[in-house]
């Protein structure tokens, strides 16, 4: 690997090498420099790795350079064929403002008549609080009895928010991800609404009690989906390490968070068991005990870490097979989705050779002498290659199983909001807060997906509507034949 123009890998080959042909260096000597050899070899190990070669996010990459864009040929703005849309008059404005000429200033001495009128439009918005007040009749009847008219049904106290207000909390809170304190702050400059951070909670506990016809029918929806997308990510719940599990695909999702991460959180979580489809994630091993479904694993990752064999060794045959699975997406792509057995065979026969490559450039490591006990030490390459050979048939799913996609990004994306939440927020105060994000995000998440504004979604939910989305969502989603 190259540090700084510095063939790090070449220095210390250089080293070794004058150590094996001098012998006048001690024993203790020799084993003091062998320690820190290993420690430049793994403190340069670290200095190139990155997200563009490892698994790391992006946010963990030292001094991240900004690519600048280049300018091109092409105009700015939206290209031939775009569907876009433009700002256009409306046929019925909100408000007309007549603008008169003044007579005073047309030359005199002449006869003027109206013959017609010039348009502009401003679109603006207009961000208050409306109180409306509900004003029941009473009646009297001749004995003295009061009758008085049934106010609306969600309409329970002398004075109380009503339901836009709520949703547009509730989308402030859980969608874009704002701490309560902006929150109070952004309504009370715009609208002279002054909420207590009791009050935000409130509204945020009343969708999550709302939103529980959802939550339990999301889960037999994923269960019978084709494709489920599976992932995890680390979370803070008071100050503790604790878990976000992801099931998704591209209409459905349902994030829940968990004390643990492996096996026993997804069996209590209820949703992989059940998987008969296509369950597609990172090769993390707890996956596997799942047996009634097909794996398909994420190409993303094997993509990545082949960039890094081939940047920090360097080995040809990781080059290849990383060139090679990118030729295969672009094929399936070109196909429409799957690829015939005949055309999957020899994409498989090209991804063999590339294999029996890496055989050769990276072999096995030699057998420890007999009578010492413990196993050769593999590297990372060797690692990932044996991996690609024993999991052919999960890397390669995509090319002929529709159901299978070439990476596991959807469900990456799926939990991508989770790590900004906990950086704007640092963690969660209590177990609570956790389930009501994941419930309300899962319910927002899917809302998006088939269509429907998020902030619209939360208005329909306050207003006890069941929201279209449901029905949509588990015909779209497909279903295991």
């Amino acid at each position: 690997m190259t540090i700084s123009d510095i063939n790090v890998d070449e220095a210390l080959e250089r080293v070794r090498q004058q150590l094996k042909e001098d012998h006048t260096v001690s024993p203790s000597l020799r084993s003091a420099i062998d320690v820190l050899m290993l420690l430049v070899k793994l403190m340069a190990d670290r200095l190139a790795t990155s997200s563009r070669n490892s698994s790391k996010p992006p946010s963990q990459d030292p001094n991240r350079q900004r690519r600048s864009r280049t300018k091109g040929n092409r105009r700015p703005g939206g290209q031939p064929g775009h569907e876009g849309t433009t700002l256009a008059p409306v046929d019925h404005p909100d408000d007309v403002v007549s603008l008169p000429i003044d007579r005073r200033t047309l030359p005199k001495g002449r006869t003027y008549c109206a013959v017609d009128i010039e348009k502009r439009q401003v679109k603006d918005i207009l961000i208050q609080s409306i109180v409306t007040e509900y004003q029941a009749e009473v009646l009297e009847d001749d004995l003295g009895r009061r009758h008085v008219a049934p106010f609306p049904a969600d309409v329970t106290r002398p004075i109380q928010y009503g339901p836009r207000l709520k949703a547009h909390v509730v989308y402030l809170s859980q969608y874009q991800l704002l701490p309560y304190a902006r929150i109070r702050e952004l309504l009370a400059s715009q609208c002279d609404l002054w909420l207590s951070t009791g009050t935000l909670f409130a509204f945020n506990q009343e969708a999550y009690q709302r939103a529980e016809a959802f939550a339990a029918w999301v889960t037999p929806a994923l269960r019978e989906a084709a494709t489920v997308h599976a992932d995890e990510t680390g979370i803070q719940i008071g100050g503790k390490r604790y878990w976000l599990h992801s099931a998704s695909n591209d209409a459905l999702t349902c994030l829940a968070p968990h004390a643990k991460r492996g096996q026993e959180a997804m069996d209590a979580i209820g949703i992989l068991p059940h998987v008969h489809g296509v369950l597609v994630h990172d090769h993390w091993k707890p996956y596997y005990r799942y047996t009634d479904c097909r794996h398909a694993l994420c190409n993303a990752h094997h993509l990545r870490e082949l960039i890094g064999v081939w940047e920090n060794d360097p080995q040809a045959w990781a080059k290849a097979l990383h060139d090679l699975l990118l030729e295969m997406n672009h094929a399936v792509d070109a196909a429409g989705g799957y690829l015939s057995a005949e055309e999957a065979k020899q994409w498989r026969t090209r991804y063999r050779h590339c294999l029996a490559e890496g055989d050769a450039e990276c072999p096995p490591p030699t057998p420890p002498p007999p009578g010492k006990r413990g196993r050769a030490k593999r590297t990372k390459a060797r690692n990932l290659l044996e991996r690609l050979q024993a999991y052919e048939d999960d890397v390669l799913r995509f090319l002929e199983d529709p159901a299978a996609p070439f990476t596991n990004n959807q469900g990456e994306r799926d939990l991508r909001m989770t790590k900004v939440q906990q950086k704007i927020s640092g963690c969660f105060r209590a177990w609570e807060g956790a389930e009501i994000f994941c419930r309300m995000r899962s319910f927002l998440s899917m809302a998006v997906k088939q269509g429907l504004a998020a902030h619209t979604a939360l208005e329909q939910l306050f207003a006890g509507e069941v929201p279209a989305f449901y029905a949509t969502g588990r015909k779209e989603s497909g279903s295991v034949s």
